[in-house]
């Protein structure tokens, strides 16, 4: 009886001690979490992400992070679209593949078109534009000898200024030329209002995010073919009576005029 018990005493402890190390084991894994793709400094927009630009973190399993990047492999080649901050968790949606051609053409959205408009210190809010602002379009016409202005296109987004397309910068620059990111339409009615006169550029309060849509323009409807007139000949004048006399003869016929 006693061997018997030392050998049921020897058989609980072993499978006590194997129950505490899968056990351990188990909280181990669970304690090891997932890893995130953070960065590793302040990155401004349209910059062409490399592995030294990121860190990889570990976050508790069942984290909800949203859709974030789990590898320095998946990020490498990216174009950020925003201004990317020190320590922020990097999410999918605010990055960019790059394909062929230059990094701005990357961050244009799908369906829409860049634009670039010739400006002045005055049109340029005298040089507070900067690349990821929001502007209003004014176009100014003279008719009749009366200056008229219209809101042509609201809550635009400011794609360049110049030949800069980041956001390093908040000195206000005076510059030539800014880059602007609307739709196919919105590109015609700008065009458009350019060659009928002058347009100026307004600057908006980024949390003011009210955009009409616009319409796209119908086409234009053929007229309705115009018949030709049919040209009618002269109406031939009605024949007249002539008598003619001579001497002791008399003649009698017609003849036309």
């Amino acid at each position: 009886m006693v061997l018997l018990s030392l050998v049921f005493g020897a058989a609980a402890a072993w499978s006590a001690k194997n129950w505490v190390e899968q056990r351990t084991r188990a909280g181990d894994a669970a304690d090891a979490g997932s890893s995130v793709v953070v960065a590793a400094m302040e990155l401004p927009y349209g910059t062409v992400m490399e592995g030294r630009h990121v860190k990889v973190i570990t976050v508790p399993t069942g984290t909800s992070l949203g859709n974030h990047f789990s590898s320095v492999k998946e990020i490498e080649g990216l174009i950020a679209s925003q201004k990317v901050f020190n320590g922020e968790v990097l999410l999918k949606e605010r990055f960019t593949k790059s394909g062929a051609g230059s990094t701005l053409a990357a961050l244009i959205k799908p369906e829409m078109r860049a634009v670039t408009v010739r400006v002045d210190d005055v049109v340029g809010v005298a040089g507070f534009l900067l690349p990821g602002n929001r502007v209003d379009v004014v176009a100014a016409r003279r008719s009749h000898d009366r200056a008229t202005t219209e809101t042509i296109l609201m809550n635009i987004n400011v794609l360049a200024v110049d030949q800069t397309s980041t956001q390093d910068k908040n000195e206000p620059v005076v510059v030539r030329a800014v880059t602007l990111e609307m739709t196919p339409q919105e590109a015609e009615v700008l065009v458009r209002a350019r060659e009928e006169g002058r347009i100026q550029l307004t600057l908006r309060n980024p949390t003011d995010e009210f955009r009409p849509q616009l319409a796209a323009t119908p086409e234009p409807v053929p007229a309705p073919p115009v018949a030709k007139p049919v040209r009618r000949a002269p109406a031939r004048p009605a024949a007249q009576s002539v008598t003619i006399i001579r001497g002791t003869l008399v003649d009698s016929g017609e003849s036309s005029t």
